[in-house]
């Protein structure tokens, strides 16, 4: 069983970032030892060069392999730049064995909050999808921004600028998971064969209603994959439970 914690909007800052929260939830994802670690972007709330210096050492007090993409607000104030210096690459493809892929995006944009993956991106992706495809290895993509709208969160005026074009691309390659964050709502999509999954915020004080902070755990088995929601220092509970593309 390969097991992954989806982590997002951490927004790392002197107002809008809860550090006891973090760390109880540093302790629970310890414990829980995952495969790897998913952060959906917005590591820092404003960009700003302090705040990803503290984001390195906060993240650095996990220990599974932790993989981060940019969020709208990592991208402020030149955070951009910052990103690739301190925390890595904003795109990018790893492997977990033979048959596992994750594929991280970029969706931000300089000192904009819209989402956009834009031509060369999205034909890098295809052509990475193509290859999963061929494979026939279990494909996951990450990214900021979420690619259909997300309920309960008000006014909608984030999706990806070209969602439709993306998700076209996601949905004809059955990709397993799209994991998403930016409006601090958990929430699970099922288009086609493939599960859209979106985390809640992980330590911000940013929360919509009576939303809690929380992350989401993926138990992936040859048959099945688990989405479990966990509130952090709170209840877990089962998200959703679907069959495996493959069978």
């Amino acid at each position: 069983m390969t097991v992954i914690a989806h982590i997002s909007d951490l927004h790392i800052s002197r107002a809008d970032f809860d550090e006891e929260i973090f760390m109880q939830a540093v302790a629970e994802i310890n414990q829980l030892q995952p495969d790897m670690i998913i952060l959906t972007g917005d590591l820092t709330n404003n960009g700003y060069y302090k705040e990803f210096e503290q984001a390195t050492r906060y993240l650095s007090l996990f220990e599974a392999p932790l993989f981060a993409i940019p969020g709208n607000h990592d991208s402020r104030n030149l955070g951009y730049q910052t990103f690739e210096e301190l925390i890595g690459e904003r795109s990018w493809k790893l492997t977990l064995g033979d048959k596992f892929t994750v594929i991280g995006l970029d969706s931000s944009s300089p000192d904009e909050s819209r989402g956009h993956i834009g031509t060369p991106q999205h034909m890098w992706l295809e052509h990475q999808l193509d290859e999963c495809v061929i494979q026939e290895n279990f494909a996951i993509v990450a990214l900021h921004h979420h690619v259909v709208s997300i309920p309960q969160t008000g006014r909608e005026r984030n999706v990806l600028s070209d969602a439709g074009d993306i998700l076209k691309t996601l949905t004809t390659h059955e990709v397993d998971l799209v994991l998403s964050g930016h409006k601090h709502v958990p929430n699970i999509w099922k288009i086609n064969n493939t599960l859209v999954v979106n985390a809640g915020s992980l330590c911000s004080c940013k929360l919509r209603g009576k939303n809690k902070n929380s992350y989401n755990v993926y138990n992936i088995t040859d048959s099945d994959i688990e989405i479990f929601l966990n509130t952090v220092g709170g209840e877990k509970m089962l998200f959703g439970k679907y069959s495996r593309n493959s069978l």
